[in-house]
């Protein structure tokens, strides 16, 4: 595979690929800059506290990097070179979460080129799912890709699934009544207004009426419409992502496995919402670990799959705004 020259079209959408990963409540936590020395694209934290209350140590926001981290070296295989990324590379710049040199050549990634449309397909869907199940061949390659990024993808039972999601309910009953929690998440949730942060009004979704898969509850916002009850599937295909330790590392390591799961389930013609709300509690998150099973391995997100419609988009900031171009541009 030939690279592409880097002009300043190609730079902008290997970023256009990058911002199109899930973030947190869509708080988009990253910053790219070209380092014209190296050759090589930035990927940083923004400099802001985006969730104090509910995110305060910031491993969500690794997460949410790591996915971008992701994006980026697939669109970086597509264009042909080599998808390699440092993560954590200068412990002097603790913001500077990951390198990508643009070099190389993308000799063995065909696979991960050809994730590149999936980037663009992918969206968080809150709706109900079907009944239709998928097959445990479906299930051994998620959990395939789960592990070539260094995490681990498992898969819950019925019980262990109602176990997870009492975690989740309780999760959200204590956000609500906790007031810097609630006010945090309704900050979030917005009228359409232009803004490219942040999660729609319409991408909420409705309510579980059956009360079996617990959506996140936006602190009880206030256009209660928008929450309607609809009957979610009866039985939910539920999997723990979790990594070995919990450093920063391990967090961007989970990051990209979510989001290579997320964009091979998209190939699969599946859908994916993410339920975060028990790992935002240390204790709700200490029982998730060992609903699980598994007590040598940290949870870092709970994912639902399965068949149904596609979620509406959530906006993505403009490729050009995410970009630093103090001393960087195209060449």
């Amino acid at each position: 595979m030939c690279a592409a020259v880097l002009d300043g079209s190609t730079l902008e959408k290997l970023v256009a690929a990058a911002v199109a990963a899930p973030s947190i409540h869509n708080t988009q936590p990253w910053r790219f800059r070209l380092d014209l020395d190296t050759v090589a694209l930035e990927v940083r934290a923004a400099r802001r506290p985006d969730l104090p209350h509910i995110d305060p140590v910031g491993r969500a926001m690794h997460v949410s990097v790591g996915c971008a981290v992701f994006n980026l070296r697939v669109a970086v295989a597509y264009f042909g070179w080599s998808p390699v990324a440092r993560l954590l590379p200068d412990p002097d710049q603790p913001d500077l979460l990951a390198t990508l040199p643009l070099s190389g050549t993308a000799e063995g990634a065909t696979r991960l080129a050809s994730l590149y449309e999936a980037v663009f397909r992918r969206h968080s869907s809150r709706l109900p799912f079907s009944e239709r199940r998928f097959s445990d061949l479906v299930w051994h390659e998620l959990s395939e890709v789960a592990q070539a990024e260094g995490a681990q993808l498992i898969r819950l039972g019925t019980s262990a699934t109602s176990r997870v999601f009492r975690l989740m309910r309780e999760a959200d009953r204590r956000t609500v009544a906790d007031a810097d929690r609630a006010a945090e998440s309704r900050r979030w949730v917005h009228d359409p207004d232009g803004t490219d942060l942040g999660v729609p009004l319409a991408a909420l979704g409705p309510q579980d009426a059956r009360e079996q898969v617990p959506m996140r509850d936006f602190g009880a916002h206030r256009h209660q419409e928008v929450l309607v009850s609809r009957s979610f599937e009866r039985r939910p295909a539920v999997a723990v992502l979790s990594t070995a330790h919990d450093r920063r590392v391990d967090w961007l390591r989970a990051g990209q496995a979510l989001e290579h799961v997320l964009l091979a389930a998209t190939t699969r013609g599946l859908r994916a919402s993410l339920l975060h709300q028990a790992l935002e509690w240390p204790d709700l998150r200490a029982q998730l670990l060992s609903e699980h099973g598994d007590r040598g391995a940290c949870p870092q997100m709970v994912i639902r799959l399965g068949y149904g419609p596609e979620g509406p988009p959530t906006p993505r900031r403009v490729a050009n705004h995410a970009l630093d171009t103090d001393g960087a541009s195209g060449r």
